[in-house]
């Protein structure tokens, strides 16, 4: 092969790992891990030119009042279900002791599943230090403000932020791994459970799917509700639950590669939405 050929793709491969790097560091440097509560109407901007979208923002609009806005980098979806999640446990104290249960727990049943414990620790540490942080008040009445804004703290310094990321990455994988059986038939195109879960669930920026949401909704019995906002469907938006029979505590809305935060017009948080 020419060698010039050669040292041109190596300088095309190089030029494009750098612009790659160029488009992180912008994104990372103008948005922020989770955002502020914001309008549904606040997506029209992205879609006043589509008629199929904006009919599509209408029926969201429809059935929520604001959206949380995640970092595009991949982990957009383990960062929106935990936060959600957390929110949800700092308005519900009963489930939130069931959770913390769970997590205390959690450690010593993945080590059993296999995973080692030095890689486990530091994440485990820091993940049950964000519960304590994000504790809901003692007496139901209480001004739960404090907690909520220490959630969005944590969830926007990025150690504390991917650190929790890691750890429920860690908590899929050992769920794929434990009902093996079950998830085989969802692995298309991979030798093996381990090669998938080394792959494509425990490594951070690696997007998510059906399946990775199916094994932490079952690993920490919680219920998802995903909203698909795509071309299909007509003028409507299109919901999944996981799983069906499950009543869902965390709502996110799914855009091609992506994943928010949404907020039902029944369980509206009480702070300011800014105006869109």
């Amino acid at each position: 092969m020419d060698e010039n050929h050669v040292e041109g793709n190596i300088n095309q491969d190089e030029l494009i790992l750098k612009q790659q790097r160029e488009i992180e560091k912008e994104i990372s440097e103008t948005t922020p891990l989770v955002s502020e509560l914001q309008t549904i109407s606040s997506l029209d901007a992205e879609y006043n030119v589509d008629p199929v979208y904006s009919n599509k923002v209408k029926d969201l609009a429809s059935k929520y009042t604001s959206l949380r806005r995640t970092r595009p980098d991949g982990n957009c979806f383990f960062r929106a279900f935990a936060y959600a999640y957390l929110e949800y446990l700092i308005n519900n104290r009963a489930d939130y002791e069931k959770f913390k249960e769970k997590a205390v727990n959690s450690k010593d049943k993945l080590i059993s599943l296999g995973l080692p414990q030095f890689t486990l620790e530091d994440f485990y540490e820091t993940f049950m230090e964000v519960i304590q942080r994000v504790a809901p008040p003692e007496n139901a009445d209480d001004d739960n403000s404090k907690a909520i804004s220490e959630l969005h703290r944590l969830f926007n310094e990025q150690g504390f932020s991917d650190y929790v990321v890691v750890y429920l990455r860690l908590i899929t994988s050992g769920q794929i791994e434990e009902n093996a059986v079950f998830y085989q038939d969802f692995i298309g195109g991979y030798a093996s459970i381990k090669e998938f879960r080394h792959q494509e669930v425990e490594p951070m920026y690696k997007e998510s799917d059906h399946i990775h949401i199916i094994a932490i909704c079952s690993a920490l019995d919680v219920g998802v509700r995903v909203e698909y906002m795509d071309r299909g469907d007509g003028g409507q938006v299109k919901a999944h639950d996981f799983p069906e029979d499950k009543n869902p505590r965390v709502y996110l809305l799914y855009r091609p590669g992506h994943y928010d935060i949404l907020y039902p017009k029944a369980n509206t948080p009480t702070d300011d939405i800014p105006d869109s």
